[in-house]
């Protein structure tokens, strides 16, 4: 019998993001100026305000407040109107030194013995349901506010818009796990004031769904256009209005949102985020890694489906262990736990190796603090920093390095496939 499985985005300018943003972008900084910082920032925003904390060890000073306001401004927070803009609003840091105590148990003489900056299990999964190999309902939902948040800037066809929205699709899959068509839609965006709230629901309904939805369709291979149905039921800002919104409707944090940073809720989540912490953190070096795994794996044709666990000791470098779990769709003659020791083999998942694998002591981290972590394109930009001293840096930067299908030939290799 057919199941549903549903999963949810945020926009950029949703507060919890926008936190994830700052909190990354000044991760960003740090790595740019020194690439041994090791930081650990969180951010809290609301309305007016923005509070900034956290342990930093570098050889680097920044103006992290500078580097606030400028995400909050990139992110369309730029009218007093909304109770929060860039220009304006305050920015309280209480970033300190980081601990010794927890350092020494990073730092080693030897780099390739550098510890785990704590402990933990990280997940990666992959799926071949999409192109990108994560789960269509959340690709989907990212799509849909890259979207309204590309129409927003444009303020061409829609022009009532701002920053703040959440979207989630829920999608029928077949026993075999296959999608078969998409049962419902739910978009809820901020919006200007209207002088008839029922002219706005209207509006705002038909905008979406005759102009944001196309636009997405669009974007997508034809066996995911065809998912799409008359049938869909769509809730579309189904409170009602919805003017206060961002960090003045509700309080934004640093690492809230980590479902809709990895896999919208299949697989699983060791719990720990992402953004704010340099890769010394395995929460987010070592997510990344097994992502990697992954989708290699499910790209090579090992299996269908899979989810990678690794796990570490505070200070080790050596992992606890590595777990696979194909969920009975492996295409080869093994049990999961003897493809867990063939991985094992071809990927060295002590820190210091990961960060250099996926070059993660880059500042890289911006662009991932929406709309996922996982499934983005691989690309190479240039990217441009300024310090309080007016000194700039102008780095080339590969993104997403953790999405490259660069290991598809040694599992096969290693597979006898």
């Amino acid at each position: 019998m057919s199941y549903l499985f549903t999963s949810e985005s945020v926009s950029e300018g949703h507060p919890d993001k926008i936190s994830d943003q700052i909190s990354d972008a000044i991760i960003d900084n740090f790595l740019a100026f020194d690439p041994n910082a090791k930081v650990a920032c969180e951010t809290l925003v609301t309305t007016g305000q923005v509070i900034l904390a956290g342990e930093v060890n570098s050889s680097t000073y920044l103006d992290v407040q500078k580097i606030a306001r400028d995400v909050i401004n990139r992110v369309g927070y730029t009218k007093s109107e909304y109770m929060f803009d860039g220009s304006s609003c305050g920015v309280l840091s209480a970033i300190h030194e980081q601990s010794p105590d927890i350092n020494q148990g990073v730092d080693r003489s030897e780099p390739e013995e550098q510890g785990a900056g704590d402990q933990g299990m990280m997940f990666g999964y992959a799926t071949k349901e999409t192109s990108n190999f994560i789960p269509l309902g959340l690709d989907l939902s990212h799509r849909l506010l890259k979207e309204l948040a590309a129409l927003r800037r444009e303020n061409d066809q829609i022009t009532y818009l701002r920053p703040d929205s959440k979207a989630q699709v829920t999608i029928q899959y077949s026993d075999d796990n296959t999608p078969e068509k998409i049962v419902a839609i739910v978009v809820s965006t901020q919006h200007d004031e209207f002088d008839e709230e029922q002219d706005m629901l209207e509006k705002i309904k038909k905008d979406i769904v005759e102009i944001l939805i196309p636009r997405v369709k669009a974007q997508l291979p034809e066996n995911i256009q065809n998912l799409f149905n008359d049938d869909i039921l769509y809730h579309i800002n189904p409170t009602g209005k919805f003017v206060i919104g961002g960090p003045h409707g509700d309080t934004g944090l640093t690492g809230r949102k980590i479902i809709v940073d990895t896999y919208g809720g299949k697989g699983a989540h060791g719990g720990g985020a992402f953004s704010g912490k340099d890769p010394s953190k395995v929460d987010r070096s070592a997510a990344y890694a097994t992502r990697h795994i992954a989708k290699n794996l499910v790209a090579a044709g090992i299996s269908d489906e899979v989810l990678v666990q690794v796990s570490y000791a505070i200070g080790v470098a050596k992992p606890m262990g590595l777990y696979v779990n194909t969920y009975g769709t492996a295409n080869v003659d093994l049990t999961d736990g003897e493809i867990a020791k063939k991985i094992e083999k071809l990927f060295d998942m002590r820190p210091y190796a990961i960060e250099n694998r996926l070059k993660l002591r880059n500042p890289i981290y911006e662009e991932t603090a929406a709309y996922g972590h996982m499934g983005r394109e691989n690309e190479v930009i240039t990217k441009t920093f300024i310090a309080p001293d007016k000194a700039s840096i102008t780095l080339d930067v590969e993104l997403f390095t953790w999405e490259k299908l660069d290991y598809i030939d040694q599992i096969k290799k290693e597979f006898g496939l």
